[in-house]
């Protein structure tokens, strides 16, 4: 039913300088497999087959690494090593990639907009790289996928997170519908310490339905400045519903030293070993 997995990834990715000088935090490795390519593989579980990216300046990798590299595999070709492209032949041919630039940084909202060209008047996923998420036996946007079918709203994952740590994220209010299932009432972008509505913080996954484009284009630069994809929501969330998920599985929070590394790890244990 969703068909559409759109990928923001124009930013800098400041916090893992000097390797993003010249590297897209996008295409940094977990062991062997750049994050993106792992948002990818949770978008194809999920049924989804056209990727949009949003790129900026310098982001060049990210085309080349869903294309066919000619050179490369004259060279490995009948060897031991050609195996270990596999995975990537795979999903290039599982999938359509198409792109856009974001030619400023104005924020996620902004960037989600910047991809209105690319998705169209239909229902889409959106992912944050940065944001790896594990389930071996159904990820998370194939479980979103599943919610909207039943339900036809706009969907953020979230999770808790110690209260101290709030500060960081878009958190969510609302109503309980099931254990893991809320209807959403309240979302705040990084809320002033002891001011959020509850512990519930949105991560890197979302369903969104298209008329999210036109209330963005109507959304003034909220938190530093930037356009935000929770103000939109929340106007969405009082005209009509949206829905906050408790997925199953582990996120790691791949934007951070301390979380790439960890996602590393617990990687190389439980997938590569």
């Amino acid at each position: 039913m969703i068909k559409k997995c759109l990928f923001p990834a124009a930013g800098y990715g400041t916090r893992f300088l000097p390797a993003t000088k010249s590297m897209p935090k996008e295409m940094m490795p977990i062991v062997n497999k750049p994050l993106i390519e792992y948002g990818v593989d949770e978008a194809i579980q999920a049924g989804m087959t056209d990727m949009c990216i949003v790129t900026g300046r310098g982001k060049h990798s990210l085309m080349d690494h869903f294309d066919k590299n000619y050179e490369l595999e004259h060279q490995i070709s009948g060897t031991s090593k050609e195996a270990l492209l596999d995975n990537i032949r795979e999903v290039i041919d599982s999938a359509n990639f198409t792109y856009i630039r974001q030619r400023e940084m104005k924020g996620l909202g902004h960037a989600i907009l910047t991809g209105k060209h690319l998705v169209g008047d239909e229902p889409f996923a959106v992912v944050l790289a940065d944001d790896l998420c594990i389930n071996k036996e159904q990820g998370v946007l194939a479980q979103m996928a599943a919610l909207y079918k039943q339900f036809r709203c706009s969907i953020v994952a979230v999770e808790e997170v110690p209260a101290d740590e709030t500060h960081k994220y878009g958190v969510i209010a609302g109503e309980s519908l099931t254990d893991n299932l809320m209807r959403v009432t309240d979302m705040v972008e990084k809320p002033e310490q002891g001011t959020a509505p509850s512990n519930l913080a949105i991560i890197g996954r979302y369903i969104l339905t298209p008329d999210i484009f036109d209330i963005l284009e109507n959304t003034e630069p909220g938190k530093g400045g930037e356009v935000q994809i929770t103000d939109a929501l929340l106007e969405q969330a009082k005209n009509g519903c949206v829905l906050a998920y408790k997925f199953k599985g582990t996120r790691f929070d791949c934007g951070s030293v301390e979380g790439f590394i960890e996602a590393t790890n617990y990687c190389y244990e439980n997938i590569y070993k």
